[in-house]
């Protein structure tokens, strides 16, 4: 399966080995799934253990807080072994994590939840430290940005399992939780949320046994390693001189904040479209997670577009135009006082496409060789801004009194992007 795929002395390939990205980009789609019940389990929780806006919002601050603190770690067991290494303990943390759903289930209060969903982030830190910077090495070094846009555009396929997973295994006929929650005794309702919870369990049942079938592929595989010819010389670099380096690299900063305020404002608009929805109808749950469906859809169609227009344009370019009419749309999403704006949110998604890869390639390509693991963890450190940017939209709706209006905060962040792109307009790739 490696047969001619020559290693170039700077870790990229002749040309790229058909069966491994494939098989690699299958892992965008695990953490897509992860991500999406994310927004199922919001909304589940805010109503079963009656939350703030900013409270449930704590499920994406523990899920991409996981990231942030293990993504560092991540890139150093990656620079002392190889990639496919650190994809095999994420998957078996990630296992372990959908595990802890079990004693969670049971358990029945917020904070355990929260445990749960970190552990499963440990476990998608490594993949995604591993994966994304892996999937733009696999291959000619032209086309590192194009690759990872490929492979992302797997992401909403798992994002869209997931989302029909919560549908059906988590979210139930019926009136809205809030409805039902409303016209109960104490004792009903104990006993009521309780079942509730042990819905929540059902969906990481089915993941588990996907994560043991590609963990088992994995294992079985060869993969090419990617690394620099002279990876001796490079891995003396201290830990600590790469951070200054990178403190000293104004470009990289200024794409981390990038990164940072795109996947903030990606996240928060995933995890209030349904509430959106809720606040705009008379419908419950179940029917109102068919709006994720749809954003998830868009965000592949978005993402298969840019691609092809990134073969005839320059993806700067590209993510210009993106961010502009990004801007415009959640402008309608935040003012727009009916039910259209929630279609609005939904197309909004189909322009977050590309965002990720192409700011992840841009800033790989700001850092010097031998600095690259590490700017690789600091990427996906970045998505903090998940954890950072919901909970200020929380914070904002609670504040305000309007899921809706708080939507200006991914509005804010979506013309920082445009702005950073537009800085870069002028660079040729």
């Amino acid at each position: 399966m490696m047969k001619n795929i020559i290693q170039m002395p700077d870790g990229y390939l002749n040309r790229t080995p058909l069966f491994q990205f494939i098989l690699l980009s299958c892992l965008f789609p695990l953490w897509g799934a992860a991500a999406s019940l994310n927004d199922i389990l919001i909304t589940q929780f805010k109503s079963v253990f009656t939350l703030s806006d900013f409270a449930s919002a704590l499920v994406q601050s523990a899920f991409y807080g996981g990231y942030f603190l293990i993504a560092i770690p991540a890139s150093l067991i990656i620079k002392k072994t190889s990639y496919k290494i650190a994809i095999l303990i994420g998957l078996t943390l990630y296992i372990g994590g959908c595990l802890m759903f079990y004693p969670a289930s049971h358990m029945a209060t917020y904070t355990m939840f929260l445990a749960a969903i970190f552990s499963i982030a440990i476990g998608l830190s490594f993949l995604e430290t591993s994966a994304n910077t892996y999937s733009s090495m696999i291959g000619h070094k032209d086309y590192a940005t194009l690759r990872l846009n490929i492979s992302q555009t797997f992401y909403p396929i798992g994002a869209i399992f997931g989302i029909l997973l919560g549908k059906y295994l988590i979210f139930q006929e019926g009136a809205s939780l809030h409805e039902q929650v409303a016209a109960m005794t104490p004792e009903q309702l104990h006993d009521f949320k309780l079942a509730m919870l042990q819905h929540t369990l059902q969906p990481y049942k089915y993941l588990i046994f996907v994560l043991i079938a590609v963990a088992f592929l994995f294992l079985v595989t060869q993969f090419p390693k990617c690394k620099t010819v002279n990876e001796g010389k490079k891995q003396d670099v201290h830990f600590i001189d790469t951070l200054k380096y990178l403190l000293k690299n104004s470009a990289f900063k200024k794409g981390i904040l990038a990164q940072f305020l795109y996947v903030g404002m990606q996240v928060a608009v995933w995890s209030f479209t349904i509430r959106l929805a809720l606040n705009l109808s008379n419908m419950n749950e179940r029917d109102a997670s068919d709006f994720m469906v749809y954003s998830f859809i868009g965000f592949f169609i978005g993402k298969f577009i840019a691609n092809f227009l990134m073969t005839k344009f320059k993806p700067n370019w590209v993510l210009v135009w993106y961010s502009v009419l990004g801007v415009i749309t959640l402008a309608y999403t935040a003012f727009v006082p009916d039910f259209s704006a929630v279609y609005a949110a939904i197309f909004a998604s189909a322009l977050f496409g590309p965002c990720w890869a192409t700011i992840y390639a841009s800033v790989l390509g700001t850092v010097e060789q031998e600095h690259r693991e590490v700017a690789g963890a600091v990427v996906v450190m970045s998505i903090i801004g998940a954890a950072v940017v919901p909970a200020i939209h929380g914070l904002v709706s609670d504040s305000i009194g309007s899921i809706q209006h708080a939507f200006i905060v991914p509005l804010l962040c979506f013309a920082y992007v445009g702005y950073y792109f537009y800085g870069k307009r002028n660079e040729t790739k």
